[in-house]
């Protein structure tokens, strides 16, 4: 998959991660926090012309609960998910408490999909 990174495309990619207790992807159930994308000037093949560059991602992701047992298994996906991406070098998963995750945090597809509104 070569394509541009962007913030957009990251969290395009994570609509196919879940959290296994909720069937709505992570990022309409408001779960991502934030998505940073930098060059990796240290990646393998950095500066050789043709090689194309890669980036480190950093994201912030909070659960429902703090007491949440998938978070590893949320957090693998995520990792599973990006590593498809031919110039993602690294990826970071920070989870985060605050704010505090609510329900008033997903989106209007995901409240669809859960079947919160019509």
């Amino acid at each position: 998959m070569n394509q541009k990174i962007t913030e957009d495309s990251i969290r395009d990619a994570l609509r196919d991660c879940y959290d296994p207790e909720v069937p709505c992807n992570i990022v309409d159930l408001g779960l991502v926090y934030s998505v940073a994308v930098a060059p990796d000037p240290d990646a393998p093949g950095a500066g050789i012309p043709g090689v194309p560059p890669r980036h480190k991602i950093h994201i912030s992701l909070t659960l429902t609960s703090k007491g949440c047992p998938a978070h590893t298994q949320i957090i693998a996906q995520i990792e599973g998910r990006l590593s498809a991406f031919e110039t993602v070098s690294q990826t970071s998963v920070d989870l985060v408490w605050e704010p505090a995750w609510s329900p008033a945090r997903i989106s209007p597809e995901g409240r669809k999909l859960l079947g919160i509104e019509p």
